[in-house]
């Protein structure tokens, strides 16, 4: 199961590089040492958040067209709320 992760990271950062999503923030909560990351295009936020810089246990967060709160598992996970929120815009 330790190798499903890093390859998800590795899946998730490409596909936002080729899509064009830009780093809005990054916040590092030095008790915990935890990092989160926003990203974003256009209408859409999502959020990335590692502990010691650790990859391989990132945990992707973002939201569906509703605006509830989905953990993000799969990169098609993440590609499904993402392409909901794009059609919504007219």
């Amino acid at each position: 199961m330790n190798n499903i992760r890093p390859s998800l990271h590795s899946k998730v950062h490409r596909w936002i590089d080729s899509i064009g999503f830009s780093l809005n923030a990054s916040q590092t909560n030095t008790k915990d040492n935890i990092t989160t990351n926003h990203y974003f295009f256009e209408t859409f936020n999502f959020f990335e958040k590692a502990k010691n810089n650790d990859v391989k246990n990132s945990q992707f967060l973002c939201f569906d067209m509703y605006g509830e709160k989905m953990n993000v598992r799969s990169l098609l996970d993440l590609q499904t709320a993402f392409f909901e929120n794009i059609s919504q815009l007219k």
